[in-house]
């Protein structure tokens, strides 16, 4: 049987992996649509992911 490999990057912890987000300010523009804010994360700056984590082995 062949084994997976770790993942080498894992979901943003903040935005679980939704990065960009658009925000309804309530203003609907000449044409008829609503004016949107689009946010990205903070900690993961829009990519949706965060670095792996490495793990100290600790001999005891």
């Amino acid at each position: 049987m062949s084994q997976h490999s770790p993942a080498r990057m894992r979901v943003c912890p903040d935005c679980d992996g939704f990065p960009v987000v658009a925000i309804d300010t309530g203003i609907r523009l000449p044409d008829g649509t609503r004016a949107t804010l689009h946010v990205t994360c903070r900690r993961c700056v829009g990519t949706g992911t965060a670095p792996a984590v490495r793990r100290q082995e600790v001999n005891v």
